[in-house]
Formats: C-alpha cells, sequence, structure tokens
C-alpha cells in the first residue's frame, strides 16, 4: 500500500443531518481520495465491516481504528495501544517522543496531532509548532484543524499527508473539499 498524501478520518456523528456515511464515503471518493481511516469503532464488527465494504466498493483503500476490517490495508491504534500483532499498522501521536518510539516499534505512518485547533476536538491542544513534524523517522500525517487553507502548510513544515476529519465530515459538498485538499497537497 502506498501511503496516500490525503488520509480521510471517518466521524458519523459529524455528518449532517439528511446524508449517511456511505453518502460521504461516495462523495469522498468523487473528490478523488484514494484512502479512508475508518474509525466508528463503536460500531458492531459485521457494521463496520459493511462500512468499509462501501468504502472499497467506491475504490477506496481502507484502514481501521482499533481493530480490522475485511479487506482492510491495516489498522491504526491509540498512543496507548500495545503494538498489533502483524500487519500493516500506524499510530496517533501526540509529540515527538511518541513517534520515535511508534517508528521502533515497526509503525508504517503515523498521526501527530494537533496540527491547529481544531472544532471536532475543542480544546485539544495546544498545536504544535510547525517543526514538530519535520525530520520525522515515519511517514507522518498532520492531523487536527486540517482544511484546504492550512493543508499546504502542513506538507511544508515535512508532513508526509494530511489527515482530515470534519472539515470533510461535515462539509456541504465532501468532494468539493477532498478535491481542494488533494489540490494542494498532492
Amino acid at each position: 500500500m502506498t501511503l496516500a498524501r490525503l488520509l480521510v478520518l471517518t466521524d458519523r456523528h459529524q455528518v449532517p443531518s439528511g446524508r449517511t456515511l456511505a453518502d460521504v464515503l461516495a462523495a469522498v471518493a468523487d473528490g478523488g481520495a484514494t484512502s479512508v481511516l475508518l474509525r466508528e469503532s463503536d460500531l458492531p464488527d459485521d457494521e463496520r465491516a459493511a462500512l468499509a465494504a462501501v468504502a472499497h466498493g467506491r475504490g477506496l483503500s481502507v484502514i481501521a481504528a482499533h481493530r480490522p476490517v475485511p479487506g482492510g490495508a491495516g489498522v491504526h491504534v491509540r498512543a496507548t495501544d500495545p503494538t498489533p500483532a502483524g500487519g500493516r499498522w500506524g499510530r496517533s501521536c501526540h509529540d515527538r517522543v511518541e513517534v520515535d518510539q511508534a517508528a521502533r516499534e515497526g509503525a508504517a505512518w503515523v498521526t501527530l496531532s494537533p496540527f491547529a485547533p481544531t472544532a471536532s476536538k475543542p480544546g485539544h491542544g495546544p498545536p504544535l509548532a510547525a517543526s514538530a513534524y519535520a525530520g520525522l523517522p515515519v511517514p507522518t500525517y498532520a492531523l487536527g484543524g486540517i482544511g484546504p487553507a492550512n493543508a499546504a502548510a502542513a506538507r511544508a513544515a515535512g508532513a508526509h499527508g494530511v489527515a482530515v476529519m470534519g472539515a470533510v465530515m461535515r462539509a456541504p459538498d465532501p468532494a468539493v473539499v477532498v478535491a481542494a485538499l488533494l489540490e494542494v497537497v498532492a
């Protein structure tokens, strides 16, 4: 699996009324994204598998949060979770120490947050200095408060790519937001 420059994180609770997460996944693919990180870890495995199947059906590579899904390209775990056994995996990190530890443990990627203030997690932070994304030992996605206006700055700071949740999940037209993100990070 080649790591995309844009990783869209799902959160069905942020999807506006009248739209489903499946609708958003279709729009994400229509906008040109190739990879999603399927969170929804509170759902039973069969419901997560069904969402993963929707994503796969739209040509999206699926990384699953916390536990695998059928056909998944990897698993993404919290900073405090044990290293997953086998397969490709990534970790949520919040400082250089956690990134270095994840790299030593064999992570294929990490997210590093928060890049900026985020409406998805009010009060989470403070945002990391741009220098936190430079010279990291593993491909790193800047996460937290990312949108089309600051995604290029995250890449310029040294992030491999950007991980975006709220700006896409809450968007009136997720495909437009995805296309705008890809324009500045690809």
